[in-house]
Protein backbone atom coordinates (compact mmCIF):
# COMPACT_ATOMS: atom_id res chain seq x y z
CA UNK A 1 0.00 0.00 0.00
CA UNK A 2 1.36 3.29 -0.53
CA UNK A 3 2.70 5.35 2.37
CA UNK A 4 0.20 8.10 3.39
CA UNK A 5 1.26 11.78 3.43
CA UNK A 6 2.51 12.73 6.89
CA UNK A 7 3.34 15.35 8.41
CA UNK A 8 5.59 15.88 11.58
CA UNK A 9 4.80 17.31 14.74
CA UNK A 10 7.93 18.62 16.65
CA UNK A 11 7.36 18.68 20.15
CA UNK A 12 8.57 21.46 22.77
CA UNK A 13 6.68 19.98 25.79
CA UNK A 14 3.60 21.73 25.73
CA UNK A 15 0.49 19.91 28.02
CA UNK A 16 -1.77 20.24 24.73
CA UNK A 17 0.49 18.87 21.84
CA UNK A 18 -1.42 15.54 21.65
CA UNK A 19 -4.62 18.03 21.06
CA UNK A 20 -2.89 19.10 17.90
CA UNK A 21 -2.33 15.50 16.28
CA UNK A 22 -6.18 14.64 17.14
CA UNK A 23 -7.02 17.98 15.31
CA UNK A 24 -4.87 17.00 12.36
CA UNK A 25 -6.50 13.01 12.61
CA UNK A 26 -9.67 14.66 12.34
CA UNK A 27 -9.10 16.15 8.78
CA UNK A 28 -7.73 12.56 7.83
CA UNK A 29 -4.26 13.80 8.05
CA UNK A 30 -1.50 11.05 8.95
CA UNK A 31 1.05 12.83 11.33
CA UNK A 32 3.26 11.98 14.20
CA UNK A 33 4.61 13.55 17.42
CA UNK A 34 8.46 13.44 17.85
CA UNK A 35 10.29 15.32 20.78
CA UNK A 36 12.83 18.14 19.81
CA UNK A 37 15.45 15.84 20.90
CA UNK A 38 15.06 13.32 18.15
CA UNK A 39 14.76 15.57 15.41
CA UNK A 40 18.09 16.11 14.20
CA UNK A 41 18.71 17.28 10.46
CA UNK A 42 18.99 13.66 9.59
CA UNK A 43 15.77 12.60 11.35
CA UNK A 44 14.12 15.15 9.04
CA UNK A 45 15.87 13.97 5.88
CA UNK A 46 14.41 10.39 6.38
CA UNK A 47 11.11 11.37 7.44
CA UNK A 48 10.48 13.77 4.95
CA UNK A 49 7.68 15.33 6.17
CA UNK A 50 5.05 17.31 3.92
CA UNK A 51 4.69 19.69 6.30
CA UNK A 52 6.04 20.68 9.71
CA UNK A 53 4.05 22.27 13.05
CA UNK A 54 6.17 23.63 16.24
CA UNK A 55 4.20 22.87 19.14
CA UNK A 56 3.71 24.74 22.69
CA UNK A 57 6.29 25.03 25.10
CA UNK A 58 7.76 25.52 29.02
CA UNK A 59 10.59 26.43 27.93
CA UNK A 60 12.12 30.53 27.13
CA UNK A 61 13.35 31.06 23.76
CA UNK A 62 16.07 33.85 25.20
CA UNK A 63 17.41 30.97 27.75
CA UNK A 64 21.23 29.62 26.69
CA UNK A 65 20.10 25.94 25.49
CA UNK A 66 16.61 26.08 24.79
CA UNK A 67 15.03 24.08 22.41
CA UNK A 68 15.06 24.78 18.63
CA UNK A 69 13.77 23.36 15.68
CA UNK A 70 16.51 21.67 13.13
CA UNK A 71 18.35 24.20 10.71
CA UNK A 72 17.75 22.24 7.88
CA UNK A 73 14.10 23.07 8.76
CA UNK A 74 14.29 26.53 7.42
CA UNK A 75 15.50 25.28 4.00
CA UNK A 76 13.54 21.70 3.23
CA UNK A 77 10.89 23.50 1.05
CA UNK A 78 7.76 22.10 3.38
CA UNK A 79 5.04 24.46 5.23
CA UNK A 80 6.00 25.13 8.67
CA UNK A 81 3.42 26.64 11.45
CA UNK A 82 4.60 27.44 14.64
CA UNK A 83 2.28 27.93 17.70
CA UNK A 84 3.22 29.32 21.25
CA UNK A 85 6.72 28.70 21.78
CA UNK A 86 7.39 27.49 18.22
CA UNK A 87 6.56 30.83 17.09
CA UNK A 88 8.91 32.30 18.96
CA UNK A 89 11.84 30.07 18.21
CA UNK A 90 10.90 30.04 14.42
CA UNK A 91 11.23 34.08 14.67
CA UNK A 92 14.78 33.34 16.66
CA UNK A 93 16.77 31.44 14.52
CA UNK A 94 15.30 33.41 11.30
CA UNK A 95 16.43 36.73 12.37
CA UNK A 96 13.50 37.89 14.53
CA UNK A 97 14.02 38.59 18.49
CA UNK A 98 12.39 37.23 21.71
CA UNK A 99 11.96 39.02 25.01
CA UNK A 100 10.79 38.79 28.34
CA UNK A 101 8.84 40.29 30.70
CA UNK A 102 7.86 43.88 29.91
CA UNK A 103 4.11 43.47 30.85
CA UNK A 104 3.10 41.54 27.64
CA UNK A 105 2.38 38.43 29.25
CA UNK A 106 -0.50 36.54 28.27
CA UNK A 107 -2.39 33.87 29.78
CA UNK A 108 -6.18 32.57 28.82
CA UNK A 109 -9.03 34.04 26.88
CA UNK A 110 -7.87 36.73 24.24
CA UNK A 111 -9.01 38.56 21.08
CA UNK A 112 -6.89 38.46 17.97
CA UNK A 113 -7.79 41.81 15.64
CA UNK A 114 -6.95 41.25 11.60
CA UNK A 115 -4.43 43.02 10.51
CA UNK A 116 -2.85 43.46 6.83
CA UNK A 117 -3.92 41.98 3.78
CA UNK A 118 -6.06 38.64 2.86
CA UNK A 119 -3.96 35.29 3.74
CA UNK A 120 -5.07 31.71 2.75
CA UNK A 121 -4.54 30.11 6.28
CA UNK A 122 -6.76 32.80 7.82
CA UNK A 123 -9.88 32.15 5.13
CA UNK A 124 -13.18 32.10 7.44
CA UNK A 125 -11.37 34.16 9.88
CA UNK A 126 -12.23 37.71 10.73
CA UNK A 127 -15.93 37.53 9.19
CA UNK A 128 -17.69 38.97 12.43
CA UNK A 129 -14.64 41.35 13.47
CA UNK A 130 -12.10 39.88 16.15
CA UNK A 131 -11.70 36.33 17.11
CA UNK A 132 -11.41 34.82 20.10
CA UNK A 133 -8.23 32.86 20.82
CA UNK A 134 -6.46 31.23 23.87
CA UNK A 135 -2.77 32.68 25.15
CA UNK A 136 -0.63 30.93 27.15
CA UNK A 137 2.92 32.80 27.44
CA UNK A 138 5.23 35.13 29.22
CA UNK A 139 7.76 35.49 26.30
CA UNK A 140 6.76 37.65 23.61
CA UNK A 141 7.92 38.12 20.15
CA UNK A 142 9.79 42.17 19.91
CA UNK A 143 10.91 41.69 16.78
CA UNK A 144 9.72 39.41 13.32
CA UNK A 145 12.00 37.53 10.80
CA UNK A 146 12.86 38.77 7.97
CA UNK A 147 10.07 38.41 5.50
CA UNK A 148 7.59 37.80 7.61
CA UNK A 149 4.39 40.48 8.23
CA UNK A 150 1.78 40.88 10.72
CA UNK A 151 -1.68 39.54 9.82
CA UNK A 152 -3.12 40.04 13.56
CA UNK A 153 -2.48 41.18 17.08
CA UNK A 154 -3.81 41.22 20.88
CA UNK A 155 -3.46 43.47 23.38
CA UNK A 156 -0.28 41.93 24.69
CA UNK A 157 0.69 40.68 21.72
CA UNK A 158 1.50 42.71 19.09
CA UNK A 159 3.08 40.05 16.34
CA UNK A 160 -0.25 36.85 17.18
CA UNK A 161 -0.03 36.14 13.90
CA UNK A 162 2.46 36.37 11.36
CA UNK A 163 3.62 34.70 7.69
CA UNK A 164 5.95 34.76 5.23
CA UNK A 165 3.40 33.16 2.78
CA UNK A 166 6.04 33.37 0.18
CA UNK A 167 7.81 30.23 1.83
CA UNK A 168 4.65 29.30 3.35
CA UNK A 169 6.45 29.63 6.90
CA UNK A 170 3.38 30.54 9.31
CA UNK A 171 3.74 31.83 13.16
CA UNK A 172 0.97 32.30 15.76
CA UNK A 173 1.23 33.15 19.82
CA UNK A 174 -2.17 31.62 20.53
CA UNK A 175 -2.85 27.19 20.56
CA UNK A 176 -5.13 26.83 17.81
CA UNK A 177 -5.98 23.41 18.90
CA UNK A 178 -7.59 24.12 22.02
CA UNK A 179 -11.51 24.12 22.14
CA UNK A 180 -11.09 28.41 23.59
CA UNK A 181 -9.54 28.87 20.10
CA UNK A 182 -13.36 28.35 18.58
CA UNK A 183 -11.91 28.77 14.67
CA UNK A 184 -8.54 26.91 15.46
CA UNK A 185 -9.71 23.69 13.34
CA UNK A 186 -10.40 25.74 11.25
CA UNK A 187 -7.04 27.35 10.80
CA UNK A 188 -5.62 23.86 11.29
CA UNK A 189 -7.99 23.19 8.00
CA UNK A 190 -6.63 25.56 5.89
CA UNK A 191 -2.87 24.94 6.75
CA UNK A 192 -3.06 21.41 5.51
CA UNK A 193 -4.59 22.74 2.35
CA UNK A 194 -2.10 24.76 1.93
CA UNK A 195 0.42 21.94 2.24
CA UNK A 196 -1.48 20.01 -0.49
CA UNK A 197 -2.81 16.93 1.89
CA UNK A 198 -5.66 15.53 0.40
CA UNK A 199 -7.09 14.09 3.37
CA UNK A 200 -6.08 10.29 2.14
CA UNK A 201 -5.33 8.55 5.97
CA UNK A 202 -8.48 6.57 6.47
CA UNK A 203 -9.72 3.55 8.80
CA UNK A 204 -9.95 1.51 5.24
CA UNK A 205 -6.71 2.04 4.84
CA UNK A 206 -5.14 1.91 7.65
CA UNK A 207 -6.42 -1.91 8.18
CA UNK A 208 -5.20 -2.61 5.22
CA UNK A 209 -1.85 -1.38 5.59
CA UNK A 210 -1.84 -2.36 9.14
CA UNK A 211 -2.59 -6.25 8.40
CA UNK A 212 0.17 -6.39 5.65
CA UNK A 213 2.29 -5.18 8.69
CA UNK A 214 1.47 -8.08 10.52
CA UNK A 215 1.81 -10.59 8.18
CA UNK A 216 5.52 -9.05 6.87
CA UNK A 217 6.56 -8.75 11.08
CA UNK A 218 5.35 -12.26 12.15
CA UNK A 219 5.57 -14.85 8.90
CA UNK A 220 4.36 -18.16 10.10
CA UNK A 221 4.71 -17.95 13.84
CA UNK A 222 2.34 -17.95 16.48
CA UNK A 223 0.96 -14.75 18.72
CA UNK A 224 -0.27 -14.56 21.81
CA UNK A 225 -2.67 -11.80 22.65
CA UNK A 226 -3.61 -10.87 26.18
CA UNK A 227 -7.25 -10.35 26.13
CA UNK A 228 -8.81 -8.41 28.80
CA UNK A 229 -12.12 -7.92 27.26
CA UNK A 230 -11.25 -4.06 26.91
CA UNK A 231 -12.08 -2.26 23.70
CA UNK A 232 -8.23 -1.98 22.83
CA UNK A 233 -6.90 -5.73 23.16
CA UNK A 234 -10.31 -6.64 21.46
CA UNK A 235 -9.80 -4.55 17.87
CA UNK A 236 -5.87 -5.90 18.09
CA UNK A 237 -7.20 -9.65 18.64
CA UNK A 238 -9.51 -9.40 15.80
CA UNK A 239 -7.18 -7.08 13.39
CA UNK A 240 -4.38 -9.25 14.47
CA UNK A 241 -6.86 -12.46 13.19
CA UNK A 242 -8.01 -11.24 10.28
CA UNK A 243 -4.11 -11.19 9.30
CA UNK A 244 -3.00 -14.61 10.27
CA UNK A 245 -6.33 -16.32 11.52
CA UNK A 246 -5.01 -19.80 13.61
CA UNK A 247 -1.19 -18.41 14.23
CA UNK A 248 -3.05 -16.08 16.98
CA UNK A 249 -3.86 -17.42 20.19
CA UNK A 250 -6.01 -15.22 22.80
CA UNK A 251 -5.29 -15.71 26.63
CA UNK A 252 -8.43 -14.35 28.52
CA UNK A 253 -7.59 -14.50 32.46
CA UNK A 254 -10.64 -13.84 34.47
CA UNK A 255 -9.52 -12.53 38.04
CA UNK A 256 -12.60 -12.57 40.09
CA UNK A 257 -13.33 -8.84 40.17
CA UNK A 258 -14.88 -8.63 36.51
CA UNK A 259 -18.47 -7.37 35.93
CA UNK A 260 -21.67 -9.50 35.87
CA UNK A 261 -21.62 -11.56 33.51
CA UNK A 262 -18.43 -10.36 31.90
CA UNK A 263 -16.27 -13.61 31.26
CA UNK A 264 -19.09 -15.29 29.69
CA UNK A 265 -19.75 -12.49 27.42
CA UNK A 266 -15.68 -12.26 26.35
CA UNK A 267 -15.81 -16.28 25.27
CA UNK A 268 -19.15 -16.19 23.41
CA UNK A 269 -17.90 -13.21 21.53
CA UNK A 270 -14.41 -14.12 20.05
CA UNK A 271 -14.54 -18.07 20.66
CA UNK A 272 -18.01 -18.26 19.25
CA UNK A 273 -18.67 -15.86 17.20
CA UNK A 274 -14.91 -15.10 15.94
CA UNK A 275 -13.32 -18.32 15.86
CA UNK A 276 -10.59 -17.26 17.33
CA UNK A 277 -8.33 -19.62 19.12
CA UNK A 278 -8.77 -19.06 23.24
CA UNK A 279 -7.32 -20.19 26.29
CA UNK A 280 -10.10 -19.02 29.33
CA UNK A 281 -8.79 -19.28 32.14
CA UNK A 282 -10.67 -19.28 35.57
CA UNK A 283 -8.18 -18.06 38.06
CA UNK A 284 -10.57 -16.22 40.28
CA UNK A 285 -10.04 -18.12 43.66
CA UNK A 286 -6.15 -17.63 43.27
CA UNK A 287 -6.29 -13.77 43.17
CA UNK A 288 -9.11 -13.33 45.48
CA UNK A 289 -7.46 -15.87 48.00
CA UNK A 290 -4.11 -13.37 47.62
CA UNK A 291 -6.41 -10.36 48.39
CA UNK A 292 -7.78 -11.27 51.35
CA UNK A 293 -7.31 -9.09 54.21
CA UNK A 294 -5.81 -6.45 51.51
CA UNK A 295 -7.25 -3.06 52.33
CA UNK A 296 -3.90 -0.57 51.14
CA UNK A 297 -5.37 0.51 47.33
CA UNK A 298 -1.43 0.28 46.07
CA UNK A 299 -0.84 -3.26 47.59
CA UNK A 300 -3.75 -4.76 45.87
CA UNK A 301 -2.94 -2.73 42.62
CA UNK A 302 0.69 -4.56 43.16
CA UNK A 303 -1.17 -8.32 44.00
CA UNK A 304 -3.03 -7.85 40.60
CA UNK A 305 -0.32 -6.67 38.37
CA UNK A 306 1.87 -9.92 39.68
CA UNK A 307 -0.30 -12.55 40.32
CA UNK A 308 -1.67 -11.38 36.58
CA UNK A 309 2.50 -11.65 35.04
CA UNK A 310 2.68 -15.20 37.04
CA UNK A 311 -1.03 -16.46 35.43
CA UNK A 312 -0.24 -15.26 32.00
CA UNK A 313 2.95 -16.91 31.56
CA UNK A 314 1.29 -19.92 32.90
CA UNK A 315 -1.05 -20.07 30.03
CA UNK A 316 1.19 -18.94 27.54
CA UNK A 317 3.71 -21.03 28.25
CA UNK A 318 1.22 -23.88 26.86
CA UNK A 319 1.32 -22.49 23.62
CA UNK A 320 4.05 -23.90 21.56
CA UNK A 321 6.18 -22.07 18.73
CA UNK A 322 4.92 -18.57 20.37
CA UNK A 323 7.37 -15.70 19.08
CA UNK A 324 5.74 -12.94 19.44
CA UNK A 325 3.05 -10.74 22.37
CA UNK A 326 0.11 -8.97 20.98
CA UNK A 327 -0.61 -5.76 22.98
CA UNK A 328 -3.08 -3.38 22.61
CA UNK A 329 -1.53 -0.13 23.09
CA UNK A 330 -2.42 3.25 22.09
CA UNK A 331 -0.52 6.07 20.42
CA UNK A 332 -0.86 8.14 23.43
CA UNK A 333 0.85 5.20 25.44
CA UNK A 334 3.80 5.87 23.08
CA UNK A 335 4.44 9.50 23.27
CA UNK A 336 4.32 9.67 26.97
CA UNK A 337 6.47 6.82 27.75
CA UNK A 338 8.90 9.21 25.97
CA UNK A 339 10.67 12.17 28.58
CA UNK A 340 10.53 14.78 27.30
CA UNK A 341 13.09 15.98 29.40
CA UNK A 342 15.50 13.51 28.28
CA UNK A 343 14.83 11.77 32.11
CA UNK A 344 13.06 8.17 32.97
CA UNK A 345 10.02 7.57 31.18
CA UNK A 346 6.73 7.91 32.74
CA UNK A 347 5.32 4.48 33.11
CA UNK A 348 2.00 3.71 31.63
CA UNK A 349 -0.93 1.96 32.17
CA UNK A 350 1.27 -0.85 34.61
CA UNK A 351 -1.53 -2.90 34.61
CA UNK A 352 -3.38 -2.90 31.49
CA UNK A 353 -0.04 -3.99 29.77
CA UNK A 354 1.72 -7.56 30.25
CA UNK A 355 4.64 -5.40 32.38
CA UNK A 356 8.35 -7.08 31.39
CA UNK A 357 6.93 -10.32 30.04
CA UNK A 358 8.48 -9.72 26.29
CA UNK A 359 11.51 -10.01 27.98
CA UNK A 360 11.29 -12.68 30.22
CA UNK A 361 10.16 -14.63 27.79
CA UNK A 362 11.72 -13.59 25.12
CA UNK A 363 9.09 -12.20 22.80
CA UNK A 364 8.61 -9.75 20.45
CA UNK A 365 5.81 -7.59 20.50
CA UNK A 366 3.36 -7.01 17.68
CA UNK A 367 1.55 -3.61 18.79
CA UNK A 368 -0.82 -2.82 15.74
CA UNK A 369 -2.70 -0.20 17.71
CA UNK A 370 0.51 2.15 18.52
CA UNK A 371 -0.35 4.94 15.96
CA UNK A 372 -4.16 5.50 17.20
CA UNK A 373 -5.76 7.41 19.69
CA UNK A 374 -8.71 5.68 21.39
CA UNK A 375 -11.31 7.32 19.26
CA UNK A 376 -9.37 5.72 16.12
CA UNK A 377 -9.38 2.33 17.87
CA UNK A 378 -13.05 2.80 17.92
CA UNK A 379 -13.16 3.92 14.02
CA UNK A 380 -11.48 0.55 13.83
CA UNK A 381 -13.43 -1.53 15.33
CA UNK A 382 -16.23 -0.22 13.38
CA UNK A 383 -14.20 -0.75 10.41
CA UNK A 384 -13.85 -4.61 11.58
CA UNK A 385 -17.49 -4.91 12.25
CA UNK A 386 -17.69 -5.18 15.81
CA UNK A 387 -20.88 -5.07 17.64
CA UNK A 388 -21.43 -0.93 17.91
CA UNK A 389 -22.63 -2.10 21.78
CA UNK A 390 -19.35 -3.16 22.03
CA UNK A 391 -17.66 -0.70 20.37
CA UNK A 392 -18.89 1.75 22.58
CA UNK A 393 -18.26 0.49 26.11
CA UNK A 394 -17.21 2.55 28.65
CA UNK A 395 -13.37 2.30 29.70
CA UNK A 396 -12.79 -0.27 32.54
CA UNK A 397 -9.53 -0.60 34.86
CA UNK A 398 -7.19 -3.52 34.81
CA UNK A 399 -7.75 -4.60 38.43
CA UNK A 400 -11.43 -4.81 37.60
CA UNK A 401 -13.44 -3.75 40.49
CA UNK A 402 -11.10 -4.27 43.27
CA UNK A 403 -10.26 -0.54 43.05
CA UNK A 404 -14.70 0.20 43.02
CA UNK A 405 -14.05 -1.52 46.44
CA UNK A 406 -12.38 0.37 49.19
CA UNK A 407 -11.10 -1.22 51.96
CA UNK A 408 -11.33 -5.61 52.34
CA UNK A 409 -12.40 -7.50 49.26
CA UNK A 410 -14.43 -10.02 49.81
CA UNK A 411 -17.10 -12.55 47.79
CA UNK A 412 -19.79 -11.00 49.54
CA UNK A 413 -18.97 -7.30 48.65
CA UNK A 414 -17.86 -8.36 45.20
CA UNK A 415 -21.64 -9.90 44.58
CA UNK A 416 -23.24 -7.36 45.54
CA UNK A 417 -20.97 -4.54 43.98
CA UNK A 418 -21.61 -6.34 40.56
CA UNK A 419 -25.73 -6.53 40.84
CA UNK A 420 -25.92 -2.64 41.51
CA UNK A 421 -23.36 -2.16 38.49
CA UNK A 422 -25.56 -4.10 36.15
CA UNK A 423 -28.85 -2.20 37.74
CA UNK A 424 -27.26 1.04 37.33
CA UNK A 425 -25.78 0.66 33.72
CA UNK A 426 -28.85 -1.02 32.86
CA UNK A 427 -31.09 2.29 33.88
CA UNK A 428 -28.52 4.67 31.88
CA UNK A 429 -29.27 2.06 28.77
CA UNK A 430 -33.17 2.46 29.32
CA UNK A 431 -33.15 5.88 29.34
CA UNK A 432 -30.89 6.31 26.41
CA UNK A 433 -28.18 8.12 27.93
CA UNK A 434 -25.18 5.53 27.72
CA UNK A 435 -23.73 7.06 25.11
CA UNK A 436 -23.18 10.71 26.13
CA UNK A 437 -21.31 9.14 29.32
CA UNK A 438 -17.80 8.63 29.12
CA UNK A 439 -17.95 6.24 32.10
CA UNK A 440 -20.22 5.03 34.48
CA UNK A 441 -20.12 2.49 37.60
CA UNK A 442 -21.06 1.62 41.17
CA UNK A 443 -18.61 1.49 43.83
CA UNK A 444 -19.65 -0.15 47.63
CA UNK A 445 -18.61 1.77 50.34
CA UNK A 446 -16.48 0.38 53.08
CA UNK A 447 -19.48 0.94 55.93
CA UNK A 448 -22.59 -0.32 56.60
CA UNK A 449 -25.62 2.03 57.71
CA UNK A 450 -28.44 1.80 59.46
CA UNK A 451 -31.73 1.82 57.43
CA UNK A 452 -36.02 1.24 57.69
CA UNK A 453 -37.41 -0.57 54.88
CA UNK A 454 -40.82 -1.55 55.45
CA UNK A 455 -40.98 -2.10 58.76
CA UNK A 456 -37.52 -3.58 59.72
CA UNK A 457 -34.26 -2.30 60.09
CA UNK A 458 -31.48 -2.95 57.91
CA UNK A 459 -28.10 -2.92 58.61
CA UNK A 460 -26.61 -2.93 55.08
CA UNK A 461 -23.79 -1.53 52.73
CA UNK A 462 -24.01 1.67 50.99
CA UNK A 463 -23.48 1.85 47.23
CA UNK A 464 -22.17 5.25 45.29
CA UNK A 465 -22.68 5.93 41.76
CA UNK A 466 -20.88 7.52 39.64
CA UNK A 467 -20.82 9.18 35.49
CA UNK A 468 -18.63 11.38 34.17
CA UNK A 469 -18.25 12.84 30.77
CA UNK A 470 -15.04 13.74 28.95
CA UNK A 471 -14.12 14.61 25.23
CA UNK A 472 -10.60 13.11 25.23
CA UNK A 473 -9.99 11.73 28.38
CA UNK A 474 -8.17 13.70 30.00
CA UNK A 475 -10.23 16.19 32.01
CA UNK A 476 -14.12 14.50 33.33
CA UNK A 477 -17.41 16.67 34.86
CA UNK A 478 -20.07 15.15 36.56
CA UNK A 479 -22.81 13.92 34.38
CA UNK A 480 -26.20 16.14 35.06
CA UNK A 481 -28.64 13.45 35.76
CA UNK A 482 -31.82 14.61 36.20
CA UNK A 483 -33.64 14.53 40.20
CA UNK A 484 -36.06 11.79 38.50
CA UNK A 485 -33.66 9.70 37.11
CA UNK A 486 -31.45 9.37 40.09
CA UNK A 487 -34.36 8.82 42.16
CA UNK A 488 -35.88 5.75 39.97
CA UNK A 489 -32.05 4.50 39.67
CA UNK A 490 -31.40 4.47 43.73
CA UNK A 491 -34.63 3.10 44.21
CA UNK A 492 -34.32 0.20 41.91
CA UNK A 493 -30.66 -0.36 43.49
CA UNK A 494 -32.19 -0.70 46.90
CA UNK A 495 -35.01 -2.86 45.64
CA UNK A 496 -33.24 -4.95 43.08
CA UNK A 497 -30.03 -5.47 45.26
CA UNK A 498 -30.05 -7.53 48.06
CA UNK A 499 -27.21 -6.16 50.93
CA UNK A 500 -27.76 -2.12 50.22
CA UNK A 501 -29.73 -0.31 51.64
CA UNK A 502 -28.13 3.54 50.57
CA UNK A 503 -27.16 5.14 47.63
CA UNK A 504 -25.17 8.27 46.88
CA UNK A 505 -24.72 10.05 43.65
CA UNK A 506 -21.04 10.86 43.90
CA UNK A 507 -20.30 14.40 42.38
CA UNK A 508 -17.58 14.33 40.43
CA UNK A 509 -15.14 16.87 38.21
CA UNK A 510 -11.54 15.51 38.08
CA UNK A 511 -8.38 14.29 35.90
CA UNK A 512 -9.00 10.79 34.71
CA UNK A 513 -6.60 9.32 36.81
CA UNK A 514 -8.41 10.09 39.84
CA UNK A 515 -11.69 9.09 38.40
CA UNK A 516 -11.75 6.01 40.34
CA UNK A 517 -12.01 5.32 43.46
CA UNK A 518 -8.73 3.83 44.83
Amino acid sequence: MTQPQRLLIIDFGSQVTQLIARRLRELNVYCEIHPYQRVSDAFLAEFAPQAVILSGGPDSVTREGSPRAPESLWTAGVPVLGICYGQQTMMQQLGGLVESGHGTAEFGRAFVTRKGADLEILDGWFQAGDEQVWMSHGDHVSKIAPGFEVYGTSPNAPFAITADPSRQFYAVQFHPEVHHTPKGAKLYENFVRLAGFTGDWTMAGYREEAIAKIREQVGDKQVICGLSGGVDSSVAAILIHEAIGDQLTCVFVDHGLLRKNEAAEVVKMFRDNYKIKLIAADESDLFLGALEGVSDPEVKRKTIGKLFIDVFQKYANQIEGAEFLAQGTLYPDVIESVSFSGGPSVTIKSHHNVGGLPEKMGLKLVEPLRELFKDEVRALGRELGLPASFIGRHPFPGPGLAIRCPGEITREKLAILREADAVYIDQIRKHGLYDEIWQAFAAILPMKTVGVMGDGRTYDFAVSIRAVTSVDGMTADTYPFTHEFLGETMTRIINEVKGVNRVFYDLTSKPPGTIELE
